[in-house]
């Protein structure tokens, strides 16, 4: 009798298992999800239950510290507990509409106002339980709110003392959403923790599980901040080890340059017009120490503030190409930086006995392929350009070095499509953009840092003056006396056209606040409507105008003759802002001053002063003029305050969020949602200790402990990741 046939048995999937690939899941499958709530989330984004899970709370009712009506402290903002005992639609002029609900308890009345809310009127009845969050102030006999936060706590979903309020639109209420995480968090449950277990113990961080019910639901303040911790630690540690993973990939089978400085690197310095400073000396140290270690490809970042002489220590690295016999490369986003660079430093280099050339889009056909025929030979040694380079039939001999300025302009696609024309090429970065250590650490974190903080040339300097409509004649008092003694004038507008939209602008809104605390409506400068108006104001004055809609020869062009002086007034957008370089512009008109950050108006107010005269810098804005004192207004006080560009930046990190501060858009969407880059600094200090031990551990992550993670970093920032390392 024939033995019986044996089937192998399947061991079961283990439940933890199961938990951890939920998250992966279509949020359509997830209890109360379907038709209109599905694509109401899709709609915020969220297509997997861990997108879902990672929609944090924009705020929370917390009640754990509740005031009796009688306790409430006035002025200061508190949630109160009570029941609704009376609702009254009011309508005390027209298009006005209030609703007013008295609430009770044991120990008193509160009176709450709903301004042009009418529907609240149906929705809320007597016998109603709520919790209101708002400022405690007293009227009438009694004490009140105006349209407070509110919730029903027969609505609350999840345990605790705080009512997370979620992000929602229209197909699915905060109530529904509260009910749809929760049901998500009982799904996914006590998943698998991608970060090593010694690491998470180290730290003393929650688990990922335990972090996302305790921010969605926590129990007190203190547990939703250890929660938000874990998540920030996260972000940090992976977007640190993305960044050092992109360079390790791209850094495979290269063989590093061992560069060796000598009589080229000594003409330049003799060539230069000043001694370098300390901050300098040690600068041009760091970067030729990097470029003559063989073993490995130099990552550097110098950051300098506005007018500290970056560019002159990046040109020691270029004369020590030309010692090594090999080529280097400048990439500056706009024409006219990369013409301003290659006209101030190429005599320089020049007279150090190296060879250069300029590359833009307005180079002409002979001359580019003169340049390029040139660079193939290796007969030319340093080349200076914009996105130009980039091209196809630009090809280098021997690129060694790679310079690329004001790095966050860029894509990381374009600056490896630089590298890639010279495998093993040492790559140095320069920004006049003053970034706070936290940000360098975690968004620069693959790279050494060296940062120049004072000037060697310290000119005349610049006094800024926040100046409101009704004090313009200031400022155009200022124009057209420097006009009348030969300097030029700044106008600085914040869009091109008059069909422009605002909202199409990157930076802040205006904070001319009504009575309700609305943003008033605020007409914003633009160049050409400006530039005809300014011809009519300073008729003994010939004024010229600059704009990135405008070709590369037409921006040159533009410099050329408001340096020359046959432009008195240039009206521009802020292609200026970094780098333009006109020693007779002694004042500056900022239009619309509360639509830009602090970093940027630090930027272009040290375009003027630049020469022997002080310069002044207006910055007209709406912001102070009867509305409330918000964001902008400090900004704007601070930037008259200190000429500190790094102080700026710290204030600026506080202000606003870090991407509007370095266009983190360009870094392929990453963004720090759950960093506090003010206040995590010493969690900023631990990931990126972390990351290095971790690939001193396992340099590619690969190891059974760390490959969790590796998944992890690769599925969060893959779109950065793999558009450097193609994988």
């Amino acid at each position: 009798m024939p033995a019986p046939t044996r089937i192998p048995s399947v061991p079961p999937v283990s439940d933890r298992l199961l938990r951890t690939t939920a998250l992966g899941e279509d949020v359509g499958r997830l209890k109360y999800v379907s038709g209109a709530r599905e694509e109401a989330l899709h709609r915020l984004g969220l297509n997997t239950v861990e997108d879902l899970l990672l929609h944090i709370p924009r705020r929370y009712l917390d009640f754990t510290h509740a005031y009796s009506i009688e306790q409430a402290p006035l002025g200061e903002v508190c949630t109160i507990v009570a029941t609704v005992d009376r609702v009254t639609l009011k309508h005390p002029r027209p298009r006005l509409s209030v609703v007013e609900v008295s609430l009770v308890d044991d120990t008193g009345v509160l009176q709450l106002a709903f301004f042009k809310q009418p529907w609240l009127a149906k929705q809320l009845s007597r016998g109603d339980r709520l919790a209101v969050q708002g400022k405690v102030e007293f009227s009438y006999g009694f004490k009140q709110m105006s349209s407070p936060h509110y919730e029903r706590l027969d609505e609350r979903a999840g345990a605790g003392g705080m009512i997370p309020v979620h992000g929602v639109c229209e197909g699915v209420s905060v109530a529904w959403m509260r009910r749809i995480v929760s049901g998500a968090l009982e799904r996914v449950g006590d998943f698998a923790d991608h970060l090593p277990a010694r690491l998470r113990a180290r730290r003393g961080v929650m688990s990922a599980s335990r972090a996302l019910r305790a921010i969605h639901f926590p129990r007190s303040q203190a547990e939703r901040e250890q929660a938000r911790q874990r998540l920030a630690y996260d972000e940090l540690l992976h977007l640190q080890l993305a960044l050092r993973l992109r360079n390790d990939a791209n850094l495979l089978d290269v063989t590093p340059y061992a560069h060796t400085p000598g009589a080229h690197v000594e003409a330049f310095r003799h060539a230069l017009p000043y001694t370098l400073t300390d901050e300098q000396d040690a600068a041009v140290a760091d970067i030729l120490r990097d470029m003559q270690d063989g073993s490995h490809v130099m990552n550097r970042l110098l950051l300098g503030d506005v007018g500290t002489g970056k560019t002159a220590v990046a040109c020691f690295g270029l004369a020590a190409v030309a010692d090594s016999g090999s080529q280097g490369c400048v990439m500056a986003p706009t024409s006219v930086l990369a013409q301003q660079y290659a006209h101030k430093s190429g005599p320089l280099l020049e007279r150090a006995g190296v060879s250069w050339a300029l590359l833009t889009g307005a180079t002409p056909a002979a001359e580019r392929a003169d340049i390029v025929q040139r660079l193939a030979t290796g007969e030319l040694q340093v080349l200076f350009g914009t996105h130009a380079v980039l091209s196809e039939d630009v090809v280098f001999r021997r690129l060694s070095l790679v310079v690329i300025d004001e790095q966050h302009r860029f894509g990381v696609g374009q600056r490896n499509a630089l590298r890639a024309k010279g495998p093993g090429a040492d790559l140095l970065v320069m920004t006049a953009t003053p970034i706070p250590r936290t940000l360098a650490l975690s968004v620069y974190g693959d790279l050494d840092v060296s940062i120049i903080r004072n000037r060697p040339v310290a000119g005349a300097g610049v006094e800024t003056k926040v100046l409101t409509e009704a004090n313009r004649d200031i400022a155009y008092g200022a124009i057209r006396d420097a006009v009348s003694v030969g300097k030029r004038a700044y106008v600085i507008c914040p869009m091109v056209e008059p069909t422009d939209h605002p909202d199409e602008l990157d930076d802040v809104p205006g904070l001319d606040l009504d009575e309700d605390g609305r943003p008033r409506p605020v007409h914003l400068h633009n160049v050409v409507e400006e530039a005809e108006r300014l011809r009519i104001t300073f008729k003994e004055a010939h004024v010229g105008i600059l704009h990135g809609r405008m070709s590369a020869r037409e921006k040159d062009e533009a410099i050329a003759a408001f340096r020359s002086g046959e432009i008195d007034i240039l009206v521009s957008t802020t292609v200026v802002e970094v780098g333009v370089d006109v020693p007779a512009a002694t004042v500056m008109v900022i239009e619309d001053g509360e639509r830009f950050g602090l970093a940027t108006l630090h930027q272009l107010r040290g375009r003027v002063g630049r020469g022997g005269d002080k310069g002044t810098c207006f910055v007209m804005t709406h912001a102070t003029s009867g509305g409330r004192r918000g964001p902008a207004q400090e900004r704007l006080e601070a930037l008259e305050r200190t000429q500190d560009g790094f102080a700026l930046a710290e204030m600026d990190l506080r202000l606003r969020h870090e991407g509007e501060i370095l266009g983190l858009r360009q870094h392929g969407g990453v963004s720090l949602r759950f960093v506090d880059l003010d206040a995590d600094v010493e969690l900023i200090e631990a990931a990126h200790e972390d990351a290095n031990e971790l690939l001193r551990y396992a340099s590619t992550l690969q190891s059974m402990a760390t490959l969790p993670l590796r998944q992890e970093v690769i599925r969060r920032y893959g779109d950065v990741f793999k558009e450097v390392s193609g994988g």
